[in-house]
């Protein structure tokens, strides 16, 4: 026993005196975990709370524009921002000047456009119907198009999405205009009000429901993303640190020295790996305490925790296991403290890029989905997504610890090994 607690305080000490592994342990993912987060709050806030800023330059002659315009408004969706001119170069210049991402273009003829073809299209109904109508022919006017301006950064998703919701409320419009055409043709008058008002209560509703299996779960936001996702990434660059001291040792002479000791090896590497993991479990109480208690003051979402705590306890242990293994792997197979800093560095930056740290693995091509299987930073952050996020089960919870557990074997192996034909052990 007291070899144990010997063998622990001098790894202990070494961690200690080593400042730069402190820091990229420590205050490396503290500030992963706040400035992405706040970053990531922003764009949740774009897409689901803020309203959408939208230039509008309106020379419509008629009262459709102005009808267009207050649809808009009045949807809550967007905040129109009027812009005086009269041409279209104007409004994109405006557009560049304000910083805006997207501007809107109601051309003069726009509402005459709308009346001309929805009185067409009355026509042709009562036609078909064979009910009567004024047949005097008049001419018809083309509907102009409205021009939409996105800033050149915008991505293009996001600016088809905006121009689905212009083009639903403008359809609104035409069939409201259509209605109208139709009874007024048939001396009917005001009584499209009410066609009009049952066609917009019969629009079918959507509810959005998150799927998850524990209903008391908070909806998913920025913190229980980036939290849990940073943790892990900060949590395998111990191997700069740790694989780096194994390199030191190996290489001063110190590992063969430990073979004239009365002491076991294996205790030497219980003691490191008891050391890291409980670092790595530091890390963890560090970064997710932050998410509970300082995010929430800075006007962000509160991380919070699964009700599953020894299932959340096992992740953890887990996901610290592995980073361990893998730290012990890199310093055991590089032949210098430089190769095992740089390989060990870039291989978590690529593990951390294809298994949805850095980018989602649902955005990535399938063949790119299925490479993620591979990393082992996609199997933590997979773990702790189906307890944050979907209130998951053990059950579920079973290909995350079957992969990480054969992950953690085979480095072991591979450091064993590797120490065995060195004749260090």
């Amino acid at each position: 026993m007291f070899k144990i607690y010997a063998s622990i305080k001098k790894e202990l000490l070494l961690l200690v005196n080593d400042r730069v592994g402190l820091a990229l342990m420590f205050v490396m993912p503290l500030l992963l975990v706040f400035i992405i987060t706040i970053i990531q709050d922003s764009v949740y806030k774009v897409v689901n709370e803020n309203r959408i800023p939208l230039l509008v330059m309106n020379q419509d002659e008629g009262i459709l524009g102005e009808r267009l315009i207050n649809v808009l408004t009045e949807s809550g969706l967007f905040e129109i921002d009027s812009v005086a001119g009269k041409s279209e170069q104007v409004l994109k210049s405006e557009l560049l000047a304000r910083g805006k991402m997207i501007a809107l273009y109601v051309p003069k003829s726009f509402s005459a456009g709308l009346e001309s073809n929805a009185g067409d299209v009355s026509k042709i109904l009562m036609k078909d119907l064979g009910l009567e109508y004024d047949s005097t022919e008049s001419a018809s006017v083309e509907i102009p198009a409205l021009t939409f301006y996105n800033d050149p950064v915008l991505q293009e998703n996001y600016t088809y999405s905006v121009m689905g919701v212009i083009q639903s409320y403008l359809s609104v419009i035409e069939n409201s205009l259509m209605i109208d055409n139709m009874y007024a043709e048939m001396d009917l008058g005001a009584r499209s009000e009410s066609l009009k008002d049952k066609m917009i209560q019969n629009r079918v509703k959507i509810n959005k429901v998150v799927a998850t299996n524990n209903k008391s779960m908070a909806v998913p936001n920025s913190t229980q993303h980036n939290v849990p996702a940073w943790t892990i990434f900060a949590m395998f660059f111990m191997v700069v640190s740790l694989g780096s001291n194994i390199v030191k040792e190996r290489v001063n002479g110190s590992f063969l020295r430990l073979k004239t000791m009365p002491t076991s090896f294996m205790l030497v590497m219980f003691s490191k790996m008891s050391v890291y993991v409980l670092v790595a479990i530091l890390q963890v109480i560090l970064t997710f305490s932050m998410g509970m208690w300082i995010l929430p003051r800075l006007g962000l979402p509160e991380l919070t925790l699964p009700t599953n705590l020894l299932a959340f306890g096992s992740v953890v242990f887990i996901s610290s296991m592995a980073a361990v293994s893998y730290a012990l792997m890199i310093g055991s197979i590089a032949r210098t403290q430089e190769q095992a800093n740089g390989f060990g560095a870039v291989s978590i930056i690529i593990f951390g890029a294809i298994g949805g740290i850095l980018v989602p693995t649902f955005v990535m091509p399938s063949y790119m989905q299925l490479v993620s299987n591979f990393s082992p930073l996609h199997w933590c952050l997979e773990g702790f997504y189906i307890l944050f996020l979907k209130g998951g089960s053990w059950q579920e919870l079973k290909s995350v610890f079957l992969f990480l557990g054969i992950f953690i074997l085979l480095c072991q192996l591979c450091t064993y090994f590797k120490l065995k034909i060195e004749k260090i052990i």
